[in-house]
């Protein structure tokens, strides 16, 4: 399971820096997820072997612009690039509607269907070899964020099932072993049913806008990664005259030791955080924070960076065209 960050600026985009968007790719390299689609997001997918054909789903934290106002230019890059397999949409209530016309007005047609999911009655959402769930959080405006969890991990057929429910040997093994659900003498037959998972599943955790990190609780109790914002460090906030609805890095960093997390990605950066120390705020002012609080590996995101998560639990940086 691989993360690559296709912005991770908040806000508005820097020059080092898009807002924000996370593909997370299976173990394939085929398909992938999209965790919001800021404004330009599309650019940031042609830098990257990313394909619009093999992108399975869309999931979106919550309604602020700079997440979500890539999405109409993204859907219409992808019909122009002649998709055609049925696109699932995660979202809060309204997304639809703004998408679908805007789509309208600007008179763009698909040739691929749209499948919207209110995530606020969202139970569970499956597709692929992962399983997600939402998780409500504080912010402005209602946020959300989602747990990614592999559905089959390591799977092998359990044979003595099988054959004590005389689950005759042939094409039926083969559809149970690919986790396909199959019809056999006027019942159906469901693939977890009859498998045998070797390891515990791998799971992400990715956080939309959030001042209260604390809500993720349940979430992350058998994750080995958090993608969360840390716009601020303390610092900032406690100057701040208002209630961002932002979480800062110490923040983050104490829950993310609490909850025993081995992995931490921190993203989602204002702009004031520069590269350069001498030019103001420095981006290692926000890793420093976080160190101070947090034992584990810890990651902030840059554009484009790339990071594999093992069957270890392990996450490592990698070439992001490995």
């Amino acid at each position: 399971m691989d993360l690559i960050f296709l912005g991770t600026s908040s806000g508005a985009p820097t020059r080092a820096r898009n807002v924000t968007g996370l593909a997370l790719q299976e173990e394939t390299g085929k398909g992938w997820h999209l965790v919001d689609c800021g404004e330009a997001t599309q650019h940031q997918v042609l830098r990257t072997p990313l394909s619009l054909h093999e992108l399975r789903a869309i999931f979106v934290t919550h309604v602020h612009g700079d997440h979500c106002y890539g999405l109409p230019g993204l859907l219409a890059s992808a019909g122009m690039q002649g998709r055609q397999e049925p696109l699932e949409i995660v979202a809060p209530d309204g997304i639809e509607e703004w998408v679908r016309t805007t789509l309208r007005l600007t008179r763009t047609w698909l040739a691929f269907e749209l499948n919207f999911h209110a995530v606020e009655s969202l139970d569970e959402w499956r597709g692929g070899n992962l399983r997600v769930a939402a998780v409500a959080l504080s912010h402005r405006v209602p946020s959300y964020g989602y747990s990614f969890a592999e559905a089959r991990p390591d799977p092998r057929l359990d044979i003595d099932r099988l054959d004590r429910h005389g689950i005759p040997r042939g094409p039926l093994w083969g559809q149970l072993a690919r986790g396909i659900d199959v019809q056999h003498e006027g019942r159906t037959l469901h693939s977890d049913d009859y498998l045998i998972f070797g390891r515990p599943p791998r799971r992400v955790v990715v956080g939309g806008d959030n001042d209260r990190p604390e809500l993720l609780a349940e979430a992350c109790r058998s994750a080995q990664v958090l993608v969360h914002e840390a716009t601020y460090t303390q610092a900032v906030a406690n100057d701040a005259r208002a209630d961002f609805g932002h979480s800062t890095a110490a923040a983050v960093a104490a829950f993310a030791q609490a909850a025993g997390l081995a992995n931490l990605v921190l993203t989602h950066f204002s702009a004031r955080y520069q590269a350069d120390p001498k030019r103001g705020p420095c981006i290692e002012d926000i890793r420093a924070e976080a160190a101070a609080a947090y034992r584990g590996r810890l990651f902030l995101a840059e554009d484009f960076a790339r990071f594999r998560l093992g069957r270890d639990g392990e996450l490592q940086r990698v070439e992001c065209g490995r």
